[in-house]
């Protein structure tokens, strides 16, 4: 295995001359300069964990590994140089050393992520002499956690963290609320996870099978899980966006607060959390009471995630019938008393009357590419950002009008869809994405004018857990292909188009990167194919064929 088979490919690396290797051992010291003590635990905790050195502190030998800041690079960027002296390990800013690590650890060889020591005691561990020097293309690298349709546990999105981290990822989309279940703490409306975080079943596989699992399934985060969670991911350099649903994809908070709904045109207080998938046609009542119940919903919310690491909210603004205001008198009424023309008028004044609450706030919102509906890109609060799913032209309508843009097209970057045409595929949904699908994603639309196309800030692969009803099944549907995505999202050395780029060199350099997997204790999809206990014989899914135009 070649230690430069790295993943996300750096911008820049080469062995030194001539080519050989520095030793790794009990003398070995770590010396965190000043910016890069939160590194060095991180270093000490997780690599210090897997090789059984305790790197401790010093400055007096060549034998040692500095950890410093050179201002002269961009904030992620980092600088590697092992040459037999000090090895320095640079970077423009704390995440950019943080980054750097990430590479370093690669270098080490797969048994570095592990989480104790594995061969005979005494075991050297070599670090090739290489310079790397790398740098991300996008500042936004993401990646969407549905936690709303199956439950996670706080400790698998601790782990998925560490994953993103080892990708090079830096901002986690936490779907916190939906339809199927509320998964957050709010302390002043206490039945929203008493109420609405449980469901009775759920649905085996797509909606239009006749399987049910009759195990009541839930769960939520209280207050402190998700502080852990944020403060988690800042020591590694992650942002975590939360999202709170609005006005559709509400029928868990509904189930909760009857109130909420269209009581004028059904008996809310029958409703309970949804138990099957797709959209449900029960949404949020246009009432001055629904903005106050989720004005104090956010107050909570931007206490949780602080400004400084978490500036974004997520709104959804997605998938909300208007059957229920149509037909609703008081919807109707409300849609004259605002001068609007319709109902897409009135879903884009609920989802912009909180884009305006979080700005005056200080905080951004950010939303599926339905919030471009009932207007124009311009009459979004200033500081919106688009979450482009429908394929990339909400993305380019909103970047050619001045708003920020993260690249999510369905097309491309949904990893729930499935991976193979072959029948083995569990649950089959969705178009076929390979690996090389993924891989030749390119977010940035050919054709958009410079100054748009600065407004593409970055790109996010999307994860719907509705036929995800397990931590293995997660990981199967998301891995490899993140790695693919790591790789697109990060490195400045792929061509812009697709069809240029060297897939069969990101295969040779993932044989390397499965046994990094391997060692994590990933369930990955092989590349043959899924193994036997991967399978979900008998479990229906909904494949499509072919794909709609990617615009």
């Amino acid at each position: 295995m070649d230690p430069m088979d790295l993943i996300p490919a750096p911008s820049a690396s080469r062995w030194v001359r001539p080519a050989g290797y520095d030793v790794l051992d009990t003398d070995t010291r770590l010396e965190a300069g000043p910016g890069t003590e939160g590194v060095a635990r991180w270093f000490r905790a997780t690599i210090g964990a897997a090789t059984g050195l305790p790197f401790p502190d010093g400055n007096d030998t060549d034998g040692r590994i500095v950890l410093g800041l050179d201002p002269a690079l961009p904030p992620e960027g980092y600088r590697i140089v092992v040459d037999g002296y000090a090895q320095r390990i640079e970077g423009g800013s704390a995440a950019g050393v943080f980054r750097a690590v990430q590479t370093y650890r690669q270098l080490l060889g797969p048994d570095a992520y592990r989480r104790a020591p594995v061969g005979p005691p005494g075991r050297e561990w070599r670090v090739p002499t290489v310079v790397v020097e790398d740098a991300p293309r996008f500042p936004w690298r993401g990646l969407m956690l549905d936690v709303a349709r199956h439950f996670l546990p706080k400790d698998d999105v601790l782990r998925y963290l560490d994953l993103m981290a080892a990708h090079q990822l830096n901002v986690l989309h936490l779907h916190l609320t939906d339809d199927q279940g509320w998964r957050i703490e709010i302390k002043r409306y206490p039945r929203l996870t008493e109420v609405g975080s449980w469901r009775a079943r759920t649905k085996r596989g797509h909606r239009a099978s006749q399987l049910w699992d009759d195990t009541p399934h839930g769960g939520h985060y209280t207050q402190d899980d998700i502080r852990e969670i944020v403060a988690y991911a800042a020591e590694r350099h992650i942002r975590v966006v939360p999202e709170i649903d609005v006005p559709g994809h509400s029928q868990a908070a509904i189930a909760a607060y009857p109130e909420l709904g269209n009581t004028d045109v059904v008996d809310t207080t029958t409703l309970t959390v949804w138990d099957t998938w797709g959209v449900s046609p029960n949404v949020l009542a246009p009432t001055d009471g629904t903005l106050r119940f989720y004005e104090g919903v956010l107050e909570e919310v931007l206490d949780l995630f602080p400004a400084q690491t978490s500036p974004f909210v997520h709104l959804g603004g997605d998938e909300c019938p208007k059957d229920q205001w149509r037909a609703s008198p008081a919807a109707q009424a409300r849609i004259r008393e605002l001068g609007l023309a319709d109902e897409d008028g009135l879903q884009a004044w609920f989802v912009r009357h909180f884009g305006r609450w979080l700005a005056d706030r200080g905080r951004r919102l950010i939303g599926w590419d339905e919030i471009l509906e009932g207007g124009t890109a311009a009459d979004l609060p200033p500081g919106a950002v688009v979450s482009s799913w429908r394929g990339y032209a909400g993305g380019i309508a909103a970047a050619e009008a001045g708003h920020d843009v993260v690249m999510c097209p369905e097309q491309h970057v949904y990893l729930d869809h499935r991976q193979d045409g072959g029948p083995a595929e569990p649950v089959p949904i969705g178009y076929v994405r390979t690996l090389e699908d993924v891989y030749r994603f390119e977010p940035v639309p050919p054709g958009l004018a410079p100054d748009a196309a600065a407004h593409v800030v970055g790109t996010q692969a999307n994860v719907w857990t509705e036929v995800m009803d397990s931590r293995s099944r997660v990981d199967y549907q998301v891995f490899p292909r993140l790695a693919a995505f790591a790789e697109v999202a990060w490195s400045t050395r792929l061509p812009a188009d697709p069809a240029a780029r060297d897939f069969a060199d990101f295969e040779r350099r993932m044989t390397a990167h499965y046994r990094r997997l391997d060692a994590l204790g990933v369930d990955y999809r092989p590349p043959g194919g899924p193994l036997p206990r991967q399978t979900r014989p008998g479990v229906a899914g909904r494949p499509i064929e072919g794909a709609p135009p990617n615009v």
